[in-house]
């Protein structure tokens, strides 16, 4: 039992990811990355395991209109922007 639950769970969880990643696959990609709407078929395939892994974060980002990738935060940005607001 303290094995089959979280294995249950996790079967769940990618079940969930493989029915949300083929409808997104299909149309969604091109929805939320403005450089995947002419993906190829070889591009979909590629994306769809990091779907059905990701797939929360990316039906939210579906869900909410989210129309550009997000923008890259690392320390370095972060401090150019400082210095160049100073």
């Amino acid at each position: 039992m303290l094995v089959e639950l979280p294995l249950l769970l996790l079967g769940l969880y990618l079940l969930c990811g493989v029915a949300f990643a083929i409808p997104f696959v299909l149309k969604g990609v091109g929805r939320i990355d403005p450089h995947a709407v002419n993906g190829s078929w070889g591009f979909r395939l590629l994306i769809l395991p990091g779907t059905v892994c990701l797939w929360p974060v990316l039906a939210w980002r579906w869900k909410s209109g989210v129309r550009q990738p997000p923008g890259e935060r690392n320390a370095h940005r972060c401090a150019l922007r400082k210095k160049g607001s100073a």
